[in-house]
């Protein structure tokens, strides 16, 4: 008797990996519960109008989803958690194949560890405690208008001024920002380059600072926004860290950041290709089911074929990060690959589905329109294959 064939559906298409253990998958089954009790009811919803009620922050708090990764003094919990975790969550909140609560719910996880490591008590009782208690929410201010991915050609100034910094400047698509009370910002407080970047925490209701969303191409975010700071007077204690290293942090949040995305990008395309292998199941075409027509089942194969070389790459970057390793150009070419990936199986799902894609919002759609900024965000493919290709040694 043949052994009974793997459902192909979203958690089949997530290959066995030896890294993965019972605490791991007690943590996707709590987010898999939250997701489906909190989110799964209102997402449609959610997604038309681009955002979510402020209450999910301290729900998500509640259910011990805010913490992972920070200390319990501050309400968090880090001493079982690793890079699965962070991967983990970022694939169950794509689950239901959009990203409209991922991205500013999850945000305080590159904007908060700067101040827990270099931030005073006071800021830990103002910002860190609150934010992990889903009081209180905050963004990171990085990219300009300018600069874009060249971090070393950012403009938005911080000069002295006594006890006080003044800050001027301009930072844009920046994930979380019209809902957040606190802004970890990237501001320009020696001459050009990197060594004359530093990292300062700005109160988003100072007098000064003004936000709108960014225009343009529909995102699932519409707290994404641009920031300017127009005089805005930062207190002196508010510098995180030491004055011109703020590129030595950036490195190491982009590098965990893009895990997260990793983990988000491969999940939305395991989404896709469930769908699509679903209604290739049901659907019947010219007297047949759509799976018994050998162009569409070799389509459905390329797209699992490649889900699963991604997750392949996903566990040895893991693994060799958890070593204290730091292969910068394998972590660039794995965010290439899983973009490529998402890119693929959306614009492939797509094709499966035809009209009934386009037929109310299916999951499928809404990943063909997300897919994009997955590819763009956190390093373009050109960018980060020549990161990569130097990293290399070419």
């Amino acid at each position: 008797m043949s052994a009974k064939k793997p459902a192909i559906d979203f958690d089949g298409l997530r290959p066995p990996a030896p890294g993965l253990t019972a605490d791991h998958e007690a943590w996707r089954q709590q987010l898999r519960d939250f997701v489906s009790a909190h989110i799964e009811p209102h997402i449609d919803a959610w997604n038309a109008a681009g955002t979510f009620p402020d209450d999910l922050y301290r729900q998500a708090a509640e259910a011990g989803l805010m913490g992972m990764g920070f200390p319990a003094e501050f309400g968090g919990w880090q001493d079982a958690a690793d890079l699965y975790h962070r991967v983990i969550f970022a694939e169950e909140f794509h689950r239901l194949g959009s990203g409209v609560v991922f991205a500013d719910l999850a945000t305080h996880w590159i904007a908060l560890p700067p101040v827990v490591e270099y931030g005073s008590p006071e800021l830990h009782d103002e910002v860190v405690r609150p934010v992990l208690a889903g009081e209180k929410r905050t963004a990171f201010a990085v990219t300009e208008p300018v600069g874009g991915s060249d971090v070393s050609r950012f403009v938005t100034s911080a000069e002295a001024d006594g006890d006080h910094y003044v800050v001027n400047g301009e930072k844009t698509l920046i994930s979380g920002a019209l809902r957040a009370d606190y802004l970890l910002t990237v501001v320009r407080t020696a001459g050009e380059g990197l060594g004359g970047l530093s990292l300062m925490l700005i109160d988003a209701n100072s007098p000064g600072v003004s936000m709108e969303p960014v225009p343009g191409l529909a995102w699932y975010s519409a707290a994404n926004g641009t920031i300017r700071f127009d005089g805005v007077r930062v207190p002196r204690d508010r510098l995180i860290g030491p004055e011109g290293r703020a590129f030595a942090s950036l490195t190491h949040q982009f590098n965990t950041e893009r895990f997260s995305g990793v983990g988000a990008t491969l999940a939305m395309a395991r989404v896709a290709t469930a769908d699509a292998i679903a209604w290739a199941q049901r659907r019947e075409t010219f007297g047949k089911r759509l799976i018994d027509h050998q162009a569409v089942r070799q389509k459905l194969v390329t797209m699992v074929r490649a889900i699963r070389a991604g997750y392949a790459f996903l566990d040895q970057c893991v693994w060799r990060f958890e070593r204290g390793e730091v292969p910068v150009a394998d972590l660039c070419m794995l965010k290439v690959q899983a973009t490529t990936t998402l890119e693929h199986c959306a614009r492939e799902a797509m094709q499966v589905l035809g009209g009934e894609a386009y037929r109310g919002n299916t999951r499928v759609q809404r990943i063909q329109r997300e897919a994009r900024i997955f590819a763009l965000g956190g390093g373009t493919e050109e960018i980060l294959n020549d990161l990569a290709g130097r990293q290399l040694g070419f």
